[in-house]
């Protein structure tokens, strides 16, 4: 099966044209479109108190996304709670600790940042023993993390304020696509949430990371394009490796 049209499960990037699907359109005379497969919704702070939870105790908050940030400062508005201005901020990257000035004065604010990854900004956080650490996070956080925190010995509150959920996605035909790409393991389960009679045939599906792969096989799908691997780091490098391999083998074909 020839492939042609591709649908993403993510958003479409900020410059389609100078991304790297964008120079997989061009090169290979593509049309992939962009759909976020799942939304993220804040955990009510009724909820929250309900599951016994509290901002309060804490001198320092870890902050592993953007979606972290706003909802640590909407469930603090919501619970009335003064956030003070003595409070610690580590966060993953220096772009989530820049995002910060959404919501305080940056640089009257204590702020930690790791480079990219979680490892890196543990490194920073072990260095603070003395602190009582606050961890936003969603119910579909990284067991890794967990594990990563609780044998490092640092001193933690897990809090649960915002979840991941599966996106409306009437509007989509998915018989258009010879191609789907799935990063998470939430968008395998909006896939099943979506369409409960959905039936793979002769369909491509693509999976990015470990989890994300194990969750195709798991919901009786085929997995035809993993990513990463050794000769492919990257889903696009990943899906141009498909699509070369593809067409050596119809040459082949063609020349018997």
């Amino acid at each position: 099966m020839k492939i042609k049209n591709i649908l993403v499960s993510q958003p479409q990037p900020v410059d389609l044209e100078k991304s790297p699907y964008g120079e997989l359109c061009n090169k290979f005379g593509l049309n992939i479109v962009f759909e976020k497969f799942i939304k993220v919704e804040g955990v009510s702070a009724q909820d929250f108190r309900r599951a016994k939870g509290t901002f309060s105790g804490h001198t320092a908050v870890v902050l592993t996304s953007r979606h972290a940030v706003d909802h640590f400062f909407r469930m603090a508005k919501e619970l009335r709670f003064d956030i003070p201005d003595s409070l610690k901020y580590f966060c993953i990257s220096e772009s989530t600790a820049y995002y910060l000035q959404k919501y305080v004065q940056y640089r009257k604010r204590k702020i930690f940042y790791g480079k990219q990854n979680f490892p890196e900004l543990l490194e920073v956080i072990t260095k603070h023993p003395e602190e009582k650490f606050l961890l936003p996070s969603s119910d579909l956080q990284k067991t890794s993390m967990i594990d990563m925190l609780d044998k490092s010995g640092v001193n933690y509150t897990n809090a649960v304020i915002y979840r991941t959920v599966a996106a409306n996605l009437s509007h989509i035909s998915l018989s258009e696509y010879e191609l789907i790409i799935f990063f998470s393991p939430a968008g395998i389960k909006s896939l099943e949430t979506n369409f409960p009679e959905y039936v793979q045939g002769e369909q491509l599906i693509g999976a990015f990371g470990t989890a994300t792969s194990n969750a195709v096989i798991e919901a009786g799908l085929r997995l035809d394009i993993p990513a990463p691997t050794q000769t492919a780091p990257s889903m696009t490098m990943a899906i141009e490796e498909y699509l070369v391999e593809k067409e050596k083998e119809r040459r082949r074909n063609s020349r018997k």
